[in-house]
């Protein structure tokens, strides 16, 4: 990468920047990978690019490499913070830093839109941060993220395979999910226990059916937290379980695994009623 900034290794020891697990950090030194994933992210010569946990920066720098107009990088890491401002310091007036934990700062809020958030997430906050942009989908033009594999798996799961969970639903209710290529976990200092998988989520116009996002929460949650009890008994913390099956015209002896994502919309509905 001809930005004139060191090596990432050489930054990694300049900065003494060895991974913590309580950070959930996994470090890509890879470039050509680095920027495969910026380019899978599509143009980002408008509007802003948000990046978590941005690290020793490879990503950060294949972000600008690849024309991003603005980046904002959201890190807690006081020592990836003086990399990120050595990397702002390469490419004036085009990167922000915000220090502070990602769980706290509302994304959806950052620079101008359209805004895309690229990442390759901590492992340890990745739900919990993905749930929280879906709540706010509409201000997002896409996000393009790296989970455990298996993450990406009951993203993109489909009614009756043993992945399609709770937050198959939601997502799969908001955005189309486009898992992309996957990442050996040998790519990453230190490795991580599984494999890696870059998905892009695009949202969707409308969501599939008219629903409210808690009370689909609720609802998935109940319904896939006693997965192999038939609905009838799985949702009774929601109330008249067969009375809301009913309603909603579905078979009460079903289960959680069998009903689509319309289905579950049309149950949120009926308990908003």
């Amino acid at each position: 990468m001809s930005d004139g900034l060191p090596p990432l290794r050489e930054v990694i020891a300049q900065h003494g920047l060895t991974a913590r697990k309580s950070l959930g950090q996994h470090f890509l030194f890879d470039l050509n990978l680095t920027g495969r994933i910026a380019r899978a992210a599509g143009d980002l010569t408008v509007g802003t690019v948000i990046e978590i946990g941005p690290g020793p920066g490879g990503l950060t720098r294949a972000l600008l490499a690849a024309g991003a107009r603005q980046v904002i990088a959201i890190e807690r890491d006081d020592r990836a913070i003086a990399i990120q401002h050595e990397i702002a310091a390469a490419f004036p007036g085009r990167l922000e830093i915000v220090e502070g934990d990602a769980l706290a700062i509302n994304a959806a809020d950052l620079g101008e839109a359209p805004r895309r958030i690229v990442a390759n997430l901590p492992y340890n906050i990745s739900t919990p941060l993905l749930l929280a942009w879906l709540a706010r989908i509409e201000c997002f033009a896409s996000l393009t993220l790296m989970f455990q594999k298996e993450v990406v798996d009951r993203l993109a799961a489909a009614p009756r395979d043993p992945d399609y969970g709770r937050l198959s639903v939601i997502t799969q209710w908001l955005c189309e999910v486009r898992p992309l290529f996957n990442v050996d976990r040998r790519a990453f200092t230190p490795p991580p226990s599984v494999t890696s998988t870059v998905v892009q989520l695009l949202p969707r116009p409308l969501p599939l059916a008219p629903a409210r996002f808690a009370t689909l929460e609720r609802v998935t949650a109940a319904a896939f937290g006693q997965r192999r009890k038939m609905l009838r008994s799985s949702l009774k913390a929601l109330g008249n379980a067969d009375g809301l099956l009913a309603a909603a015209g579905i078979d009460p002896t079903a289960r959680a695994e069998e009903l689509t994502v319309e289905q579950f919309c049309a149950l949120a509905m009926v308990v908003d009623r």
